[in-house]
């Protein structure tokens, strides 16, 4: 797959009320941002939003930075971001940047939901 290939943001409501898995498919880079940075910004956000990256094969630094910008975010709204199944190399990535203290992460969808 290549890098520039455009991200597909597949939203799916969750069974709780209140919960929004959105399932990404694509790497999240500079070139394919956009459309993630827009739903982010758009609205209120949910009491409780997945992320499904199990569809993500790479995050270079503006991916990395948007899904951090939009968790402070949440942090300051009172609401829950989890991210699922996170690619190992993107999980790579957090580790080295040790965002995964950061971040909520779940092995799986069906893991974050039922923290919830």
């Amino acid at each position: 797959m290549a890098f520039d290939t455009p991200l597909k943001i597949e939203p799916v409501p969750g069974a709780k009320p209140g919960t929004v898995i959105l399932r990404l498919i694509g790497p999240v880079t500079l070139n394919s941002v956009s459309p993630l940075r827009a739903l982010f910004r758009g609205a209120e956000p949910p009491l409780h939003t997945i992320l499904d990256l199990s569809g993500v094969p790479f995050m270079d630094s503006a991916g990395m930075s948007e899904i951090v910008n939009h968790e402070v975010y949440c942090r300051d709204k009172h609401v829950q971001l989890s991210l699922a199944g996170v690619t190992p190399r993107v999980m790579s990535m957090f580790r080295t940047t040790r965002l995964e203290n950061v971040l909520t992460l779940a092995a799986t969808v069906e893991e974050a939901k039922a923290r919830t």
